[in-house]
């Protein structure tokens, strides 16, 4: 919520009659008015190009904004990018030979490998070939992803500090390897505000696995949670089944206008509260109870696939019509952000291929390959690409050695933080980009690295925000996304 209309909800009646002789008392009563906080003259000019928009805070966007909404494909688990994206043909000459110590140099290694007699090469079994006028080397496994080389940037030097998913997970997705900070979702939610009135702001969505095999992380809330923002600030989850939000159908024998009296005589037994103890909590959930009402009839019909036409369906392949694939969360991705939610959220799972990985992968890609590709080319037909930041990658990387037992058919692969591949698209973003290289094995990056920090710092910017002055006091601390330490955007990235 903006400040201003933030501080007019919480105002007392004794605050608000004993401030209104100093003028303060006119600016709260045209803030209620108004149909939201931007309708005050001067904050308008502040959110000037970036669309029309319910809550945030003033002066955001620092700068015009390229992107408005995000799309967020994340694959958990930790995608190995020598058998994605990170082409090594020289390692079919190192088969089975011992990773050399002047290329490992030390590094720390997880427990699940750093016990092991040996670190054997393990050169991945998929082939590569070049596409697009850039020349990206793609693998086989992502045929839709290649055919559209020259609309992603493509980045191989993304680097982290984590080694293991609950905190690498975490690091990406807050600035911290520790919980409860806020979420990427969470701050843009905070600072940008919403792009409608019926559907949350930020909403997060879990996609099950194909493979039996693969490998399966844990998920919680607290990847998608305000931390220490305001609790309307965190991702609502949509789930598959006949209630894609839960507690959100009125009870047995409740008609909507007996919801709608309840509702508003709960508000009103709330707001008493909210003045004997002040509580901004209390605001926050009077909000949440609200859009639940509305939400009641706009989630029912953003969920309905019965209004799409048969030719969505031969571009996205019939898993789309399946609930809790991976290409029906992408889809509703899609149908989101055209009704105005800003973020969204796709976790898929199964990408931690310690074992079985030439087995488990093909099916992985098959997930999300012709989804993403089905998605960017929705995005692109109604004119929403330009403005729709989508962004696909894991956590971190994984080693060019194998976990395990290797065959010439069959390998494993642990976890790798010192460097990743991940692409972008849309939204501000250069097409047809290679950014970044590692050495002949994979685990070292030798040019044009990039953080985690960068990352954050560079999705900050292309919504229009300064990293380094989007902050929340928390604990006397100016606490920001990119943390303390230096966060720079990366520009080669920008169209």
């Amino acid at each position: 919520m903006h400040p201003v209309k933030e501080a007019v909800l919480a105002e007392t009646r004794r605050q608000f009659f004993g401030t209104a002789a100093k003028g303060i008392g006119g600016l709260a009563l045209s803030t209620l008015m108004a149909k939201d906080a931007f309708a005050i003259p001067g904050l308008v000019q502040a959110v000037e190009g970036s669309g029309e928009r319910v809550g945030g805070l003033p002066g955001l966007p620092h700068f015009a904004p390229k992107a408005k909404r995000c799309i967020y494909l994340h694959m958990m688990g930790a995608p190995p990018q020598m058998d994605l994206l990170d082409y090594k043909p020289e390692m079919r000459d190192w088969y089975d030979r011992d990773l050399p110590e002047s290329i490992r140099q030390g590094q720390r290694l997880t427990t699940m490998t750093s016990g092991q007699a040996r670190f054997p090469i393990a050169p991945s079994v998929f082939d590569f070939h070049q596409h697009g006028q850039s020349g990206a080397w793609i693998s086989e496994l992502l045929p839709h992803t290649a055919s559209m080389a020259d609309e992603i940037a493509i980045v191989r030097s993304m680097h982290t500090d984590a080694i293991n998913h609950e905190p690498g997970i975490t690091f990406i997705q807050t600035g911290q390897q520790i919980p409860g900070r806020p979420c990427i979702g969470a701050w843009f939610a905070y600072g940008l505000g919403s792009m409608n009135e019926d559907l949350p702001t930020f909403v997060v969505m879990n996609a099950e696995k194909s493979h039996p095999k693969s490998g399966v992380q844990a998920i919680s809330a607290k990847l998608w949670s305000a931390g220490f923002l305001s609790p309307e600030y965190a991702g609502v989850g949509l789930r598959t089944g006949a209630d894609p939000v839960l507690y959100l159908r009125d009870p047995e024998g409740v008609s909507r206008d007996v919801r709608r009296e309840m509702l508003d005589g709960l508000s009103e037994l709330n707001r008493i509260q909210h003045e004997q103890i002040g509580n901004p909590e209390t605001l926050a959930r009077i909000q949440q109870y609200e859009m639940a009402y509305r939400m009641q009839m706009s989630v029912p019909e953003m969920a309905d696939l019965g209004s799409e036409p048969d030719s969505t369906f031969e571009r996205w392949g019939e898993e789309a019509k399946q609930q809790g694939k991976f290409q029906n969360a992408a889809l509703m991705a899609r149908r989101l952000v055209e009704r105005g939610v800003r973020f969204v959220q796709i976790y898929h799972r199964g990408w931690d291929v310690h074992a079985f990985a030439p087995e488990v992968l093909p099916a992985q890609a098959a997930d999300v390959d012709r989804a993403a590709w089905a998605l960017i080319q929705d995005l692109k037909e109604r004119g929403l690409f330009d403005e729709t930041l989508v962004i696909w990658g894991g956590e971190f990387g994984r080693t060019i050695y194998s976990q395990g037992r290797l065959t010439p058919t069959d390998y494993g692969r642990d976890h790798h933080p010192r460097c990743f591949s991940l692409w972008m698209a849309g939204g501000g973003v250069k097409g047809g980009v290679v950014y970044g290289e590692t050495d002949e094995f994979s685990y070292n990056i030798v040019r044009d690295p990039v953080h985690i920090r960068d990352l954050q710092a560079t999705i900050l910017h292309l919504f229009g925000i300064d990293h380094e002055r989007f902050t929340h006091k928390h604990r006397g601390l100016d606490a920001k996304l990119t943390g303390v330490e230096p966060a720079r955007v990366v520009r080669e990235l920008l169209a």
